[in-house]
């Protein structure tokens, strides 16, 4: 099994959570008002300078289901170019 942590700019909730759906996975945990500075994106502290946040979803899936959950990312990365979409795979040894 897989582990994605998804970032993603709060303001592409919607879409993003829809296009996971849509790609069959349904299930996932949701932080939302993350905070944060990438390397190619304005930060998102939640300040009168820097606004807007972001929204951190974990999704656990089996091996094989890892290239769907990259394609929904490879797409609103290029549907959403603004939302600074990052994804991190970490390898998941068990659910307890």
């Amino acid at each position: 099994m897989k582990m994605f942590m998804v970032v993603y700019s709060q303001e592409t909730n919607y879409d993003v959570i829809a296009q996971f759906k849509k790609a069959g996975i349904k299930y996932y945990t949701k932080m939302e008002e993350a905070r944060g500075e990438g390397d190619d994106h304005e930060p998102k502290l939640g300040t009168h300078t820097w606004p807007g946040k972001n929204s951190v979803l974990f999704i656990a899936v089996p091996s094989d289901q890892s290239e769907a959950v990259r394609g929904v990312v490879k797409y609103i990365r290029e549907n959403h170019p603004r939302a600074g979409v990052k994804a991190f795979m970490l390898p998941m040894e068990e659910i307890v």
